[in-house]
């Protein structure tokens, strides 16, 4: 009985074998994509990821004193630093360098000075300032004169600008400084704080690790100024009222003092 099932089903698949025989030789083939086919060989796929650029990804964090534009005008607003050589005996401080940044942070003036006289000490630990970097460098009256011109009727931000301006041989109203040094909230325990201090406090940032950058400085005084403009400006407007208040109380008081002594003189006759 089993042997009869086993001839009637090879009787009712008489091709199996040979379809069989199809299908094996079929997968032994290599198969060929077709032509609308999105399937590809994997070593094809890797070849073209290696021809793709390679698009490097910057993680470095934003640097706060980068300027966010590149408008180089004179601004209504602008900061200065200045590094020093020694003249004389190397212990007096003359300009070196000079720069002016504007509002956004972009160098409107930026200039290597040769000295009146003659440079003993380039203070290049410090400074940055190198022989080479006086030998065609601007005289001194010219700077001097540029810098007065940029600076006339603007508020000038910076740290320490009477030691800036002492080099400079120049002065400025002081309504319209703003000195990163003096300021109130930078102060601590009533003493004043290095520019790498308030800069490293205050904006994030690490500055003067070594050789001083004069455009470095200065850009990182002017945007103290601006983090803290509204709240600086309203101080310097409060002291104003309060020095007119304090004046006018003297002249009253000039006027009540006068007012006695004619009085008495009077009395007198």
């Amino acid at each position: 009985m089993g042997s009869q099932l086993k001839n009637k089903r090879l009787h009712l698949n008489p091709n199996w074998a040979q379809l069989q025989q199809k299908l094996k030789s079929h997968d032994s083939k290599p198969q060929r994509p077709s032509k609308g086919s999105q399937t590809e060989n994997p070593k094809t796929i890797l070849g073209k990821r290696k021809e793709r650029p390679y698009v490097e990804l910057d993680d470095s964090p934003i640097n706060p004193l980068a300027p966010i534009n590149d408008d180089i005008s004179v601004t209504d607003v602008v900061a200065m630093d200045c590094e020093m050589v020694g003249v004389g005996q190397g212990n007096k401080s003359a300009l070196g360098r000079v720069t002016l940044v504007n509002t956004w942070g972009n160098v409107v003036y930026d200039e290597f000075v040769r000295p009146v006289d003659r440079v003993v000490d380039f203070r290049t630990e410090i400074s940055g300032i190198r022989p080479r970097d006086l030998r065609k460098a601007k005289d001194f009256w010219v700077v001097q004169k540029r810098v007065a011109d940029i600076i006339k009727g603007r508020l000038l931000a910076g740290h320490a600008l009477h030691n800036d301006l002492k080099v400079l041989l120049l002065s400025h109203p002081k309504k319209d400084l703003r000195d990163t040094s003096e300021y109130q909230p930078f102060l601590r325990e009533g003493g004043k704080r290095a520019l790498r201090h308030l800069a490293a406090q205050f904006l994030g940032v690490q500055i003067q690790n070594g050789e001083h950058c004069s455009i470095q400085d200065a850009r990182a005084a002017m945007l103290l100024y601006q983090k803290n403009k509204k709240e600086w400006e309203k101080s310097v407007k409060d002291q104003m009222r309060l020095k007119q208040k304090q004046k006018k109380r003297k002249q009253k008081k000039k006027i009540k003092k006068g007012d006695v002594t004619i009085d008495s003189v009077r009395t007198a006759f």
